[in-house]
C-alpha cells in the first residue's frame, strides 16, 4: 500500500534532495582536502570512531633519528635544494660517452665545451705535472677504463708528490693549511676511483680498506658495493655499523643496505599468506621495519628494484632522497638483491603495505618530512626522455571520488525522473520490491512456522 500511495512527484523530490544534499557533503570534502590534505569523513572515521570500535592507534611513535646534515639539507627550501655528487658516477669518457657513440643517444648530461677543458688540461701538463689535470682527463678524455685507471695513477704519483709537500708546510700559515686539505680531497678522489676502475675491471679484492672519514666523497658506498659483490657480508655490517650513525647524513646506500642484511636474514623462507596466519616473528618484524625506513627515507627506490621502471644510466650528481639518487643505487645494487633469494619478495610486500599507510612521508616518523623540492631538482638532474618520479602523488581520497559518484548518479536520477515520472515511478516500485523481496520471503516463512495466536500477539506488540 506505501508503495502505490507514492506519486512521481515523491521520486522527483526524494532524488533531487540526495542530490543536493550529496553535492553539499562533495563541496565540503573538496574544500576540507585543499586545506588539510585529507578526507573530513576519513579523519573523523579513523581519528574517532575507530577507537570507539575497538581499533587501535596505527600511528607509532615518532622516533627521531635523522642526522644532523640531514636535518639542514631537509629543512631547505626549493632554491636551496642540496645536490650530492655521486660517488658512483661512470667515467665520463670511457662509460659516458662510449656509450653514446655506440648507441647513438642523447647523453644523460651536459657539459659546456667539454673539448677547450681537455685542451686545458693538456696545456696544463705541458708547464708541470698537474694532478687535477690528469684527473680530468682521466674522467672525460680516456675512452676505455683502462685508459682511464693509468691516467689515475699517473694522477696518483703527482697528487703523492704535493700531498707529502703540503704536509710539510701546512702548520706554516692558513694558506699552506687550507692546501694541503685541498691535496688530501684531491689525493682521496684519485684512490677511490682508482678502486672503481678496479671495480670495473672485475679486481674486487684489490679495493681501499681504510680512508679518512670524508663523507662528501662517500667513500663508504664505494666500498658498501664493492663488499656486497664479495658477498661479504660481515665486513658489510661492519661499514655499516660505524656510517649508519645517528650523527651522519644518511643515504639510499646506508639505509637499503642495512634493510637488505636484514631481509637476507629471513627473505628465504617469507611467505605472505603463512606470516598473515601466525604473525611476524621477530627478525621479519626487523627486516620490515628496516624497509620500512630506507622506503621512508627514499620512495622512488623499490620501483627500480622490482623493475616496475625502466633504468637509465646513473647522472653525474644526484640528490638525496630523490629520483636520481634512486637510479644511481638501483643501477648498482638490483643485482645484489636478486643475488639474496626472497629479498624482493618482502621488499614488493613491505612496499605494498607501505603504500596503504595515508600520507606516510608528511609525518617524519624515522626523518625528517619528505621535501617538496626533489622533483624540480630532479628534473634538472636527469635527462628529458626520463620521466622523473614523483612521490608521493596526492591522489583523491576515496570519499570524496564516492561523494562525486554519488552526487553525479542522484543528479541524473532527479534529471529522469523529472522527464519520465511515471517511467521512473516503475522502476523504482520494483527496485524496492525486489529489495524487499528476501523480507517478504522470511516473514512468510515466519508466518507459516509460528502458531497464528502467537503471531497475533506479537504483531500487536
Amino acid at each position: 500500500m506505501f508503495l502505490n500511495t507514492l506519486t512521481p512527484k515523491f521520486y522527483v523530490a526524494l532524488t533531487g534532495t540526495s542530490s543536493l544534499i550529496s553535492g553539499l557533503i562533495l563541496i565540503f570534502e573538496w574544500w576540507y582536502f585543499r586545506k588539510y590534505g585529507t578526507s573530513f569523513i576519513e579523519q573523523v572515521s579513523v581519528s574517532h570512531l575507530r577507537p570507539l570500535l575497538g581499533g587501535g592507534d596505527s600511528s607509532a611513535p615518532t622516533n627521531s633519528t635523522t642526522s644532523n646534515g640531514e636535518a639542514d639539507s631537509n629543512r631547505q627550501n626549493v632554491s636551496e635544494c642540496k645536490v650530492w655528487r655521486n660517488p658512483l658516477n661512470l667515467f665520463r669518457g670511457a662509460e659516458y660517452n662510449r656509450y653514446t657513440w655506440v648507441t647513438v643517444m642523447q647523453k644523460a648530461w651536459r657539459e659546456r665545451n667539454p673539448q677547450a677543458r681537455i685542451s686545458a688540461a693538456h696545456e696544463a701538463l705541458e708547464l708541470e705535472d698537474c694532478a687535477t689535470a690528469y684527473i680530468l682527463l682521466a674522467e672525460e678524455e680516456a675512452t676505455t677504463i683502462m685508459e682511464a685507471e693509468r691516467l689515475f695513477k699517473q694522477a696518483m704519483k703527482a697528487g703523492e708528490t704535493c700531498y707529502r709537500r703540503s704536509h710539510q708546510l701546512q702548520h706554516h700559515s692558513t694558506q699552506y693549511e687550507a692546501q694541503h686539505r685541498r691535496d688530501t680531497n684531491v689525493l682521496v678522489y684519485i684512490k677511490r676511483r682508482l678502486a672503481m676502475c678496479s671495480r670495473k675491471l672485475g679486481r674486487t679484492r684489490e679495493l681501499m680498506k681504510e680512508f679518512p672519514l670524508l663523507s662528501m666523497f662517500n667513500i663508504h658506498e664505494n666500498l658498501l658495493e664493492s663488499l656486497l659483490e664479495l658477498q661479504n657480508y660481515a665486513d658489510v655490517q661492519a661499514v655499516l655499523a660505524k656510517y649508519d650513525d645517528i650523527s651522519l647524513p644518511k643515504s639510499a646506500t646506508i639505509c637499503y643496505t642495512a634493510a637488505l642484511l636484514k631481509a637476507r636474514a629471513v627473505s628465504d623462507k617469507f611467505s605472505p599468506e603463512a606470516a598473515s596466519r601466525r604473525g611476524l616473528s621477530t627478525a621479519e618484524m626487523n627486516a620490515v621495519e628496516a624497509i620500512h625506513r630506507a622506503v621512508e627515507f627514499n620512495p622512488h627506490v623499490p620501483k627500480y628494484l622490482l623493475e616496475m621502471k625502466s633504468l637509465i644510466l646513473p647522472p653525474e650528481h644526484i640528490l638525496k632522497r630523490g629520483d636520481s639518487e634512486a637510479i644511481a643505487y638501483a643501477f648498482f645494487h638490483l643485482q645484489h638483491w636478486k643475488r639474496v633469494e626472497g629479498a624482493l619478495n618482502l621488499l614488493h610486500c613491505t612496499w605494498e603495505a607501505f603504500r596503504m599507510i595515508p600520507y606516510p612521508l608528511e609525518k617524519g616518523h624515522l626523518f625528517y618530512p619528505y621535501p617538496i623540492c626533489t622533483e624540480t631538482a630532479d628534473r634538472e638532474l636527469l635527462p628529458i626522455f626520463h620521466e622523473v618520479s614523483v612521490y608521493p602523488k596526492k591522489e583523491l581520497p576515496f570519499f570524496i571520488l564516492f561523494t562525486a559518484g554519488l552526487c553525479s548518479f542522484t543528479a541524473l536520477l532527479a534529471l529522469l525522473t523529472h522527464q519520465f515520472p511515471e517511467l521512473m515511478g516503475v522502476f523504482a516500485k520494483a527496485f524496492l520490491s525486489t529489495l524487499f523481496a528476501p523480507l517478504n520471503f522470511i516473514m512468510e516463512k515466519v508466518e507459516s512456522i509460528l502458531p497464528s495466536s502467537l503471531w497475533h500477539q506479537l504483531t500487536r506488540i
